[in-house]
C-alpha cells in the first residue's frame, strides 16, 4: 500500500479565516475592555487560527503545532456586524520553530498587523506531558 509525502513545512505557505463581529466578540464580552467593538483578545485568536489554518495540510500526521510567542499591534476598531479577515503566511521556518507574519483588515483597512511563532510538537505527548503537569 502507498502512502501520499506529507506536504513539506515551507515557506510560503498562507491561509485566510474570516469573522464577523458579534457581541461576544468584543472587548466587554472577553475582559479585554470596556468598549463595544472587537477585542484584542479575538483578533489575536483570529490571527493564530490563520495560522494554524495554513499549515493544516502540511504538518506530519501525529504532530501539531503550539503558539510560543505572539507580537500583535492592534490599530484600529471593528464595531459589531463588521468583518475582519485574518492572513498569515509562513515567513520562516526553523528546524521546529515556524514563524509567521499576519494581518488583519476590515476591508481596505488593516486594523491589526503582527508576528505568531509556533513550534512543531508530537501531539501524543505533548497532550500527556499536559496532563502530568494539571
Amino acid at each position: 500500500m502507498s502512502t501520499q509525502p506529507t506536504p513539506p513545512l515551507v515557506p510560503g505557505l498562507t491561509a485566510r479565516v474570516e469573522l464577523t463581529v458579534t457581541d461576544s466578540d468584543t472587548a466587554q464580552a472577553v475582559g479585554s475592555g470596556d468598549v463595544p467593538v472587537l477585542g484584542t483578545p479575538r483578533v489575536l485568536a483570529l490571527a493564530e487560527a490563520a495560522t494554524v489554518a495554513a499549515t493544516a495540510t502540511a504538518v506530519p500526521a501525529g504532530m501539531t503545532t503550539v503558539g510560543v510567542r505572539v507580537e500583535l499591534e492592534h490599530t484600529a476598531p471593528t464595531p459589531v456586524g463588521g468583518t475582519v479577515v485574518a492572513e498569515a503566511r509562513l515567513a520562516k521556518v526553523e528546524g521546529r520553530r515556524l514563524v509567521f507574519e499576519t494581518t488583519v483588515n476590515d476591508g481596505a483597512t488593516t486594523i491589526a498587523e503582527g508576528r505568531v511563532e509556533r513550534v512543531l510538537v508530537d501531539r501524543q505527548r505533548f497532550v500527556a506531558r499536559a496532563a502530568q503537569a494539571g
